[in-house]
């Protein structure tokens, strides 16, 4: 059995001669251009794929190998998955030829071998690098150009893989960060194999998800919930920015958005343990990021408005004029190709490298003293007891009961009540679940107001284009919403803070 540890990117056919340029300068030790078919086997209700595993004989000159693929893990693009090789006289696989604790526990290998069939096929070009890195590793720099087949349908192929032969995972990504500078890469988590399982399906993609609890157990440490927390984020991250890609849905940039703030808040949230120093490039990074998604708010509050042909806006005289205000306003924020450009350019890239890198390493190890172990080595309970606590306080002072909130104040505390609903995300799993829900959901019909309340923004900023009965009807109608809305969310912060916390 061997452990593949690689990387893998998307890109354009062109990025071929961009390759070539950037790995010029580098120690060559091996290269070499060959065809390669691959066939995928399955059952017809898809045993193998339920168990995550993959299986495939692939064709090069005149040598068969089949390869079993079993269940491993991805963050970031990293693919770490254990895989048994053997070489066969043909393309009729032999499940018997791999080892038994290959195998999942009760998993029946001969009932298996009986149905196996063949379910699709990839063949591509590939062009092959072996590198020899500074540090002694050595890298195997691919390029693959083809298509995965099913019958009559084709998608094709287009990647860059990264994949470490020999040496420290660590050169893996500083190769990738050298070939990215330029921009044209995109980190995939989706496999060939992966997208050959879509296409035998006629698959039409993920759906979008909501932003769930971290799965934190009582057993956990501080550090190994701070290291799953920033998995989980990036893995929703990674999910949605495919989905963008596949369909340009702007709900799946919504979600990347939730990603990162659960990522900064985070970093926020363990920060009394971990240096922020440790993290500071990182944090500039995500910041940066969040500032390119910044526009989906009101990307969102003009969509909102314009839904079922301006319903929303039914009663006013100036519907029409508003209407088409509101679709200039919507074609100046940044499109779908913008968006994508994003995703290939190497600032991006490069920030989902670095924060990889940055986890599986344990990078902010070096910047801990003996007392900081100490803490991030004890179970995580006490911490988030008191980390909630924090926060619960927080939003008393910013949400007092005995102070009357108008829309400023209201659209002020949004970043910072999103932000301690984020804090709960990591400890959800430590809690009795019907408590936690009955604390959280005022909250979350808080911050709905709130966004039900920021909705209304881009009418406001159109008012300067309007003038007296139109003006006046506007501002009238803009005032019943706002007063509606205020009314109902100083009753839920009334209840929201009422409330008993659901810890410790």
């Amino acid at each position: 059995m061997e452990t593949e540890i690689e990387l893998k990117f998307f890109v354009l056919p062109e990025f071929s001669t961009q390759l070539v340029d950037k790995i010029s300068a580098a120690k060559i030790l091996q290269q070499s251009c060959r065809e390669l078919g691959n066939v995928y086997f399955d059952t017809p209700d898809q045993v193998l794929r339920q168990h995550d595993i993959g299986l495939r004989i692939r064709r090069f000159d005149d040598v068969f190998v089949q390869t079993l693929k079993t269940a491993g893990r991805v963050v970031a693009g990293l693919h770490q998955r254990p895989e048994y090789n053997v070489e066969v006289n043909s393309t009729k696989p032999s499940l018997a030829l791999h080892p038994v604790d290959a195998w999942p526990h009760d998993f029946d290998v001969i009932a298996v071998q009986q149905q196996i069939q063949p379910l699709f096929s990839t063949d591509f070009t590939r062009q092959q690098w072996l590198v020899a890195m500074p540090d002694g590793s050595q890298i195997e720099l691919a390029f693959d150009h083809g298509e995965v087949s099913v019958d009559d349908k084709r998608s094709p192929i287009c990647e860059v893989e990264l994949e470490l032969k020999s040496g420290q995972t660590d050169a893996l990504f500083t190769l990738a960060r050298e070939l990215c500078v330029d921009g044209g890469m995109r980190l995939g988590n989706l496999s060939k194999a992966a997208r050959g399982y879509r296409l035998a399906a006629d698959y039409q993609g993920d759906p979008i998800k909501p932003l769930v609890f971290v799965d934190t157990i009582l057993q956990d440490s501080v550090e190994s919930t701070f290291i799953k927390t920033l998995e989980h984020a990036l893995d929703h991250w990674l999910y949605h920015e495919q989905i963008y890609v596949e369909r340009q849905d702007p709900q799946a940039l919504v979600q990347i958005s939730q990603a990162l703030s659960l990522l900064r808040q985070t970093f926020a949230t363990f920060g009394g343990i971990i240096p922020r120093r440790a993290s500071a490039l990182l944090r500039q990074e995500l910041q940066w990021l969040d500032g390119e998604l910044d526009w989906l708010e009101e990307a969102n509050s003009i969509q909102a408005l314009s839904d079922d042909k301006a319903y929303v806006l039914r009663k006013l005289h100036a519907r029409k004029e508003l209407q088409q205000q509101l679709d200039l306003r919507y074609q100046e924020l940044p499109n779908s190709d913008a968006m994508i450009q994003l995703m290939r350019s190497a600032r991006y890239c490069g920030l989902l490298l670095d924060l990889s890198r940055w986890i599986l390493s344990r990078g902010w190890q070096p910047f801990l003293d003996d007392k900081s172990r100490t803490k991030l080595a004890a179970p995580v309970k006490t911490f988030a007891d008191n980390m909630l606590t924090r926060s619960w306080s927080e939003l008393l002072d910013v949400f007092p009961a005995e102070r009357q909130l108008n829309r400023i104040d209201y659209l002020d505390q949004k970043p910072r009540l999103l932000r301690n609903l984020m804090s709960g995300i990591a400890f959800a799993g430590l809690y009795d679940e019907d408590r936690r829900i009955s604390f959280r959901m005022p909250w979350l019909d808080l911050l709905q107001g709130l966004e039900d309340l920021r909705e209304l923004e881009p009418i406001r900023q159109l008012l300067p284009l309007f003038e007296a009965d139109d003006l006046a009807q506007i501002e009238k109608w803009l005032q019943r919403q706002e007063e509606s809305l205020l009314h109902a969310m100083s009753q839920t912060r009334q209840i929201s803070i009422e409330l008993t916390p659901y810890w410790p």
